[in-house]
């Protein structure tokens, strides 16, 4: 699995330090919640998005990888990856998420198989 998954990649947009909670995240094909949660740790970025209704309240994790865009001035979040691709990717796991590398191996190589190249 690539590191690259883990990290914003520059022409993003995102300025490390800069708070994401609250932004509106979209998919390819629609908008899929908001930001509940986010790091900017080297090698560990991600977003914890809140699907709400959409999927009945579901937390996801999304590797900073995913990540195409990110528009301040909106509050928006582009994602590479389809409402689909979202909905069936491994279940966010909070108390997995915190200390398991494995865990994070799981769901980067799920995304990293699914993204657009």
């Amino acid at each position: 699995m690539s590191e690259k998954m883990w990290a914003y990649q520059p022409t993003t947009g995102h300025t490390s330090g800069t708070d994401l909670i609250g932004f509106k995240v979209e998919a390819t094909d629609g908008s899929i919640g908001k930001v509940d949660k986010h790091s900017d740790d080297v090698n560990s970025s991600y977003l914890v998005v809140d699907t709400g209704l959409w999927i009945f309240g579901k937390h996801v994790l999304l590797p900073a990888g995913t990540v195409r865009a990110v528009d301040q001035a909106e509050r928006r979040i582009f994602v590479d990856l389809t409402k689909d691709q979202i909905k069936d990717s491994p279940e966010f796991d909070k108390d997995k998420h915190a200390g398991d590398a494995g865990y994070h191996q799981q769901v980067g190589g799920y995304y990293e198989s699914h993204r657009r190249h």
